[in-house]
């Protein structure tokens, strides 16, 4: 039998590495050439990639692997010997799935310490779902049905390819409506287990006394009314991906129970005393501090660990920049389509007060201002009051914060709250708004400046108490 010596790495650290685990921790498909363009080594990315691993492909040439458009007629390997220089171009290539990838291919020749050519190094960039735009237009980078241009969304959409051709567990943490569930199907749809199903659980809709057997099955008389068998969401996903969404709400036992399928991949039924093997790779997401709960004992910190192998954190859009812009045109084209509206756009009233709005339910809020106004919407214009009353509102409360801000400048007297022998709150709030009247002559606009209100909270607070400002 022949003895496959393993390259290695010397004298770059103390002790020498291999040279195909340096390589596997590069996010990039690379591919060793020797001069006759055979395979030497494939590190994991492009292995994930092409499907075909370094054992398989050894000595295979490298137009067999990646099976390229260019490989017929433009390889850049075959240049004449003095043109050999660093050459990157965007080509297909047809992976062990007979799956069509877009990809970005630089090839370079690799020459020995004599300056001989010595081989060949590829390196291979799925670019499917991400298209950069080389001008600058507000045309979005896209990643299935995400969209962002901001580089908070960019450094989120260069991990996705490669972790979708991955089957680690994957933890997807961010506020509420961040678009954890996009995130979580298309790391799906783009992965090998896309033609297997993709099951989803709300660890938070499902009551407790329910949700094991929810996600792990039941046998027949398992418990009262049990009186079939029930496979369980786990079997259901058998050879796709289960999603578990608010994996914070799930209880300290079935914590345990799913520590115990992410070990040894099988599912016990309630009731049941038999193992079944699933092969079933899983998402999780939260919108809480996982870290802290381990910190309160409200969840198990080895589970955290064991959901934690690749961690994705969607930003809010408040960090997003110039993405809310871009989701607005996108959602207002979208409801323009659905509901068979002509609205060509926003007021700027109505745009500078969306753009300014802070949206606490991130995209899911936004979108769902958007739908609103264009069902409203009776023109070609979308005008603030097709806004829900409370952006409008916003609005006005950060100028009115603004003014205050000035007036402290100024050395607005304060207002002087009562004293502690007041009978209860109500009293003392409408002392302190008669207070601010009489330091604001009256007028409402600065009475609610010093008060640090908004204008429409001091008019409804001046009408529940009855007080005129005449």
């Amino acid at each position: 039998m022949a003895i496959i010596r393993l390259p290695r790495i010397q004298w770059l650290y103390d002790l020498p590495v291999g040279l195909g685990q340096f390589l596997d921790e590069i996010p990039v498909g690379i591919a060793v050439l020797d001069t006759d363009h055979r395979i030497i080594l494939l590190n994991r990315a492009f292995q994930a990639l092409t499907g075909y691993v370094t054992e398989d492909a050894r000595g295979v040439p490298c137009r067999y692997i990646l099976r390229s458009n260019v490989c017929l007629h433009d390889c850049p390997l075959k240049r004449p010997s003095e043109d050999l220089e660093p050459v990157c171009l965007e080509a297909n290539i047809i992976n062990r799935t007979r799956q069509k990838i877009p990809v970005r291919v630089t090839s370079a020749p690799v020459q020995d310490l004599g300056g001989c050519l010595a081989g060949f190094v590829e390196t291979i960039e799925d670019i499917r779902f991400v298209q950069d735009r080389a001008d600058k237009t507000d045309s979005p980078i896209r990643f299935a049905n995400f969209i962002g241009r901001s580089p908070e969304i960019q450094s989120v959409f260069r991990l996705l390819p490669v972790i979708a051709q991955t089957d680690s567990s994957v933890l997807i943490t961010g506020q509420t409506g961040t678009g954890k569930d996009f995130i979580a199907e298309a790391i799906h749809q783009a992965s090998d287990r896309a033609k297997g199903p993709f099951v989803k659980v709300n660890c938070g809709a499902v009551p407790d006394t329910l949700l094991e057997s929810e996600l792990f099955g039941h046998e027949k008389g398992a418990f009262t009314g049990a009186v079939s068998s029930k496979p369980g969401r786990f079997r259901l996903a058998q050879n796709g991906t289960l999603y578990l969404t608010e994996i914070g709400d799930l209880p300290l036992s079935l914590q345990v129970k799913l520590l115990s399928f992410l070990d040894d991949k099988v599912v016990y039924p309630l009731g049941g005393s038999r193992g079944f093997h699933v092969d079933v790779r899983v998402i999780a997401a939260t919108h809480r501090n996982l870290e802290q709960m381990v910190r309160e004992g409200k969840f198990r910190e080895d589970l955290l660990f064991r959901l934690n192998v690749v961690r994705i954190q969607l930003p809010p859009v408040s960090a997003r920049g110039d993405d809310v812009k871009m989701l607005l045109d996108h959602f207002l084209k979208t409801f323009n389509a659905r509901f068979k509206k002509g609205v060509r756009g926003f007021s700027p009233q109505a745009h500078e007060a969306l753009v300014a709005y802070h949206y606490p339910g991130n995209v899911r809020e936004l979108r769902n201002i958007v739908e609103y106004a264009v069902n409203i919407c009776d023109g070609d214009l979308i005008h603030p009051e097709h806004l829900p009353a409370y952006v409008m509102e916003s609005k006005i409360e950060q100028e009115d914060m603004a003014q205050l801000v000035g007036l402290q400048g100024a050395n607005e007297p304060p207002v002087i709250l009562p004293g502690p022998n007041d009978a209860d709150w109500e009293t003392v709030e409408r002392r302190m708004i008669m207070d601010a009247m009489m330091k604001a002559g009256g007028r409402r606009n600065k009475a609610a400046a010093i008060l640090g209100w908004g204008r429409s909270t001091l008019w409804r607070k001046l009408k529940r108490y009855g007080i005129s400002s005449r």
